[in-house]
Parts: C-alpha cells; sequence; structure tokens
C-alpha cells in the first residue's frame, strides 16, 4: 500500500512516499481504509526527533494519528463492529501511523461517524477533539457556570474546547487575533481578546480553568488570572517553572492525550446533535508533497482550526 513515511529524523524534506506492506488486524482490531487523516504538532515533532526518547522506534516511520474511513477487515474477536461500518479514532501512538492506505485501530478505540458528518470533519476530531474533552473534563472538571479561559481559541484543540465548554453550561474566554474573533464568537465564546493588542493578564481574574495550549510566557501569566485555592490550569504543552507554580495556591497539571473510544462517541453524539463542529482551515491530499505543505503550514503555529489530509 502506499504511505508517506519518514526513514530518518529532520525537515519536511524526509517525508518520503513509499510502498509498505499492508497491516493485519489481531483478534480485537479493525483495519480501517483511510479517506481522510490530519495533521497535528506532534507529526512534525516527532519528524524531526524532539520525541525520540519517548518514542524510539524503527524506521520507516508512518506519521500520523488521526483516522477517519471505513471498516475493510475485523479481527476474530471484534464484537460490534463489521467491515463497511464508517469510523474515526485516534489509533494507539506506533510507528504505523495513517498516512496511508489502510491503517490499524484497536475495537475500543472506534467511534462511529454520524452521518451527518462527512469523512474529512471526522477526521479533525480525535486528536485535538479529546485533547479538549480531556483537559476540560477529566483533569479541569469544568462544571456548569464556571468560567474557562482558553487560549489559542482558533487552533485546532482551541476550537473543539470552546464548544465542548459551551456544551456543559461554562462561561468561555478564549485569546485570538482579531481576524478569528467573528468565527470564535459564532463557536460560543463569550468574550475574545486579542493576544496581539491587549494583555489578557491585565483583563482577566477569578477564572476557574484555563487550558494552556501555548505555554511560555503565556502559562506564566494565566497563573495570575486563577481563583486562588480553587482554580486550576490544565497544560497540553509542557510542565510549568517550579518557582512560578509556588507563587500561586492553584492547581496545576501537565497532560498526555489518552485514546479513548468513549469519550469520541460522546464528541460524536454532540456532532449529531449539532452542538459541536469541526472547523477545517486547509485540505491537502495524501501525497507526499501534500504532507510536506501541511507541515509546513502545522510549522507555522498560525493555522486555522483544523488541516486535514484527504486520500485520493
Amino acid at each position: 500500500m502506499k504511505a508517506i513515511a519518514i526513514e530518518k529524523y529532520g525537515s519536511k524534506e524526509v517525508l518520503k512516499e513509499m510502498q509498505v506492506e499492508e497491516p493485519k488486524a489481531n483478534a480485537k482490531q479493525v483495519v480501517v481504509e483511510v479517506k481522510a487523516t490530519s495533521v497535528n504538532p506532534i507529526d512534525w515533532k516527532l519528524r524531526e526527533g524532539y520525541l525520540q526518547k519517548m518514542m524510539d522506534w524503527q524506521f520507516p516511520i508512518i506519521l500520523g494519528w488521526d483516522v477517519s474511513g471505513i471498516i475493510s477487515e475485523i479481527g476474530n474477536e471484534v464484537i460490534g463492529w463489521k467491515v463497511g461500518d464508517r469510523v474515526f479514532a485516534r489509533p494507539e501512538t506506533t510507528r504505523f501511523g495513517t498516512y496511508a492506505e489502510y491503517t490499524i485501530v484497536d475495537q475500543s478505540l472506534l467511534a462511529k461517524i454520524p452521518e451527518n458528518i462527512s469523512f474529512e470533519e471526522a477526521a479533525a476530531v480525535p486528536l485535538a477533539g479529546l485533547t479538549a474533552w480531556q483537559g476540560l473534563f477529566n483533569y479541569g472538571k469544568l462544571k456548569e457556570g464556571e468560567t474557562v479561559l482558553v487560549h489559542a481559541g482558533a487552533g485546532g484543540v482551541g476550537t473543539y474546547a470552546i464548544q465542548l465548554a459551551k456544551s456543559v453550561g461554562a462561561k468561555v474566554i478564549t485569546t485570538a487575533s482579531q481576524k478569528n474573533h467573528d468565527l470564535l464568537f459564532g463557536l460560543g465564546a463569550d468574550q475574545v481578546i486579542d493576544y496581539k493588542t491587549d494583555n489578557f493578564a491585565e483583563l482577566l481574574n477569578e477564572i476557574d480553568l484555563v487550558l494552556d495550549t501555548v505555554g511560555g510566557e503565556v502559562q506564566k501569566e494565566s497563573f495570575k488570572v486563577l481563583k486562588q485555592k480553587t482554580g486550576r490550569m490544565i497544560s497540553i504543552v509542557g510542565l510549568a517553572d517550579e518557582e512560578v507554580r509556588k507563587q500561586y495556591d492553584v492547581g496545576f497539571e501537565s497532560i498526555w492525550l489518552e485514546p479513548n473510544g468513549r469519550e469520541l462517541t460522546e464528541i460524536a453524539n454532540l456532532m449529531a446533535a449539532g452542538k459541536v463542529k469541526s472547523v477545517i482551515g486547509s485540505k491537502y491530499p495524501l501525497t507526499e508533497k501534500g504532507i510536506y505543505e501541511a507541515h509546513g503550514l502545522s510549522e507555522t503555529h498560525h493555522a486555522l482550526g483544523k488541516i486535514v489530509i484527504v486520500s485520493d
């Protein structure tokens, strides 16, 4: 089968289209014919070798950890799924990713694509949507009536986080450049702060939860706006400076996504009901050139919504 893979770490030039062996499902797995996938920062960070210590894999490595498509084969112990089902998933993190014609998914990680959702819309969801879900609810414990600050609201995680927070009755404040304000108000944001012209730390206080998708100085300043004692910050980009954390009586946790088919199904139900939608900023073909250009856009840190890759 065709796949876009890397045989060494490096810049976008190491992405190569090649022929690899088609995957075979074990007893509790399915093979999915890939209709669409998407690009996330983890893709190019792994490509450049930043995650080598965490994921010390043999080459070639097929990148990509989002998939939507059609089940083409099932293992002999798979229950509740059949060939032909439209599904999407965030598969386990292995060196056999989703930039390929076919990919393997454990049955427990699958979710059905709602009838009113396209393959492209579904492929945008898993990694970013689950990151937002777990950050807000599993770790952030966001409740109705609380106020959450979502940084970089126009990004992949941010667009889902705004909608998911509103779905439980939270007040949502987010940061974004002026050109994206109308979009984010349309997704349900109650307040949008232009990070280029305004300092959110001077405008806000008594925030219940901060979802940190940026890190660095933004993370540091975010401690100032949290409620003392009950406020908490969930970061998807790394640990906070120990000295900074000691200055504030708030909770802090750095998280790493756990693939979860049940939670993805919860998001699918919200999509089916029209309460959550995918914001797709760009589409590229599943080719060497397409992945190259998609990685380049993701590396700017200014991509709108999700970058989706469509199988030809």
